[in-house]
């Protein structure tokens, strides 16, 4: 292995300490947490080092959420390939969402609350944001209906999707009936 290889094998190690570093006291602190003196301390590094990998919190941010992203476009199609019908493949989906936001708080902000630098919904979206709404897009097209746009149908189920998973965390929904709300919001908006 040549000098170039290894270091460029260990200036990739160190971005993934940083990033796991921010996510990890993000879980259990909140993002007010992170701060690049936190960051440097907990993985023992300059401030300097850390800022040769990332201009600030704002791009940690957005790695954090691009690695969120890659997790739950997984989460979502395991959910969706072991289940069988289209009913319950948009079901699966609908609660491998909530999981995900409902298990990882930080890491959805990061993905759609805060701001990470990150483009959505254009070309220069990032491919793991890209795939995760791919990953949605491809159970849900089967349910979008005659002449309805699969895109644009996946963008309001994903909203409703999010609005429940803000609107429970933020207890503005009672927790019990969520449930309920994925039943609904998978035979009326779905129509399975």
């Amino acid at each position: 292995m040549s000098v170039q290889e290894r270091k460029a094998r260990e200036r990739a190690e160190r971005e993934r300490l940083i990033v796991a570093t921010a996510r990890e006291l993000a879980e259990q602190q909140g993002w007010d947490a992170v701060t690049t003196r936190r960051l440097a301390e907990r993985i023992e590094y300059s401030q300097p080092v850390l800022y040769s990998h990332f201009r600030g919190k704002r791009e940690i941010i957005g790695a954090v959420a691009l690695e969120g992203a890659t997790e739950m476009a997984a989460a979502v199609r395991a959910a969706t390939a072991a289940a069988v019908g289209s009913r319950a493949r948009v079901s699966a989906l609908a609660r491998a969402y909530l999981d995900f936001a409902t298990r990882n708080p930080a890491v959805y902000d990061a993905l759609f609350e805060l701001d990470g630098g990150l483009a959505y919904a254009q070309e220069d979206t990032p491919e793991p944001l890209k795939d995760a709404f791919a990953a949605l897009l491809e159970c849900l097209r089967e349910v979008a209906g005659d002449g309805v746009d699969p895109g644009l149908f996946t963008e309001v189920f994903w909203a409703s999707l999010h609005g429940l998973a803000t609107l429970t965390r933020s207890g503005r929904l009672l927790p019990q009936d969520a449930e309920p709300r994925v039943e609904l919001l998978v035979d009326r908006l779905a129509m399975v």
